[in-house]
């Protein structure tokens, strides 16, 4: 067909090329369709599933103060385990609605005491979050850093939530503290299994889970985000025989 008709054949030619070409375009995007399908039904599993938690919380509670029996101070608990449990609801949508909204554009940051900052928020740590585990944190430096203190208490949250969950059956957490040049480096590290290796270089990746069966996968990735906006750092490294530890460094107040 080439010799007789070589005009023909280059047509022919051309219209293969081009019909595969479509059918190629046609395959891909529904191979990009199902993965989006396939990470819109995961993500919103995870999502359903933490929310859970807090909302059987809220619930119980809600019964237990409710009951004809309960106490003034059983009242009290109940009312504080609510709002603890109504806040970590809403930490959660904020990190789905940071991540979904992509970098913040600008971040206010003021002038604070670190130690202080850490009292606080570790005071209001409720038993019933730790499930069984205890924190046991180091000397706290007194120096001043530039933060943003509710978004650098979300990076204290999930690292000690994921510690937690990576400890089923209780556990230490140690928290702590070193003061060096320029910077403060803070390190939280649990009793729990350790890092694996097949997911140490890819913790701070998005949809990346690490010690949770559920994880929203966004953690981490949040952790790394609102550290960098602090102008820090943060990394894993991993000890023979030893749990997780996570670090961040900070720059100090110059």
């Amino acid at each position: 067909m080439v010799e007789r008709s070589p005009v023909l054949s280059l047509e022919l030619l051309r219209e293969i090329s081009q019909r595969l070409r479509e059918f190629n375009g046609r395959y891909i995007e529904e191979i990009l369709q199902s993965e989006r399908l396939a990470i819109i039904g995961r993500f919103a599993r995870t999502i359903v599933h933490d929310l859970k938690n807090p909302l059987n919380i809220i619930g119980l509670t809600a019964e237990v103060s409710a009951m004809e029996k309960a106490t003034l101070e059983m009242r009290t608990k109940a009312s504080g385990t609510i709002r603890h449990q109504v806040d970590r609801i809403n930490e959660l949508v904020s990190d789905i609605l940071e991540f979904t909204q992509g970098r913040v554009s600008s971040v206010v940051l003021m002038s604070m005491d670190y130690g202080r900052f850490v009292r606080t928020l570790l005071d209001d740590i409720g038993v019933e979050e730790l499930k069984g585990s205890e924190i046991e944190a180091g000397a706290l430096p007194s120096v001043a850093l530039s933060m943003d203190p509710k978004r650098l208490r979300r990076v204290f949250l999930n690292l000690i939530h994921n510690a937690v969950d990576a400890m089923p059956d209780g556990g230490k957490i140690s928290l702590r503290f070193t003061v060096r040049e320029g910077e403060v480096l803070t390190e939280i590290e649990d009793t729990g299994p350790g890092i694996p290796p097949e997911i140490a270089s890819k913790l701070f990746e998005v949809f990346a889970t690490f010690g949770k069966a559920h994880g929203t996968g966004l953690g981490l990735s949040i952790c790394k985000r609102i550290v960098e906006d602090h102008r820090g750092r943060i990394w894993s490294r991993q000890e023979p025989g030893r749990g997780a530890i996570f670090c961040f460094a900070l720059p100090l107040v110059k």
